[in-house]
């Protein structure tokens, strides 16, 4: 079951937020982070156990536009998209939205390696079956 764009809901808290009450720039990349392992979660993997199974996920490149601050208690939106998919690796798109305003929107690129060694190891079959084919 490939997801097309997937949703997931954020709220800014006060550790997240500079001396200002604006997000920290690091911490949008943590916003990021959360909506792809939540994707993972919804197509049914899990990454303590691909971990267990010997299957790891790093970032390799991450690009970010920062196109207007977020600030402290915002409910706010990450939508994610795949951008790319290939046999060990993966490229979301991903933008953060306070309701319809984008606030920022990045291309996050993930490589699949082996948990001890670090090497790159292809993804599962049954993993690129279920992400779907991108052009």
């Amino acid at each position: 079951m490939a997801i097309e764009t997937f949703s997931w809901p954020i709220r800014v808290y006060y550790e997240e937020t500079d001396a200002g009450g604006i997000v920290y720039h690091a911490n949008y990349l943590k916003f990021f982070e959360r909506a792809r392992t939540e994707w993972l979660r919804a197509l049914g993997y899990e990454l303590d156990v691909l971990a267990a199974d010997g299957l790891m996920f790093v970032v390799t490149r991450s690009e970010l536009d920062y196109l207007k601050a977020a600030r402290l208690n915002e409910s706010l939106e990450v939508r994610s998209t795949l951008h790319a998919n290939r046999r060990v690796s993966f490229t979301f798109e991903q933008q953060l939205f306070r309701g319809e305003e984008c606030l920022v929107r990045g291309l996050i690129k993930v490589a699949s390696v082996h948990p001890e060694t670090l090497k790159p190891i292809r993804l599962p079959k049954n993993l690129l079956e279920e992400m779907g084919s991108v052009s």
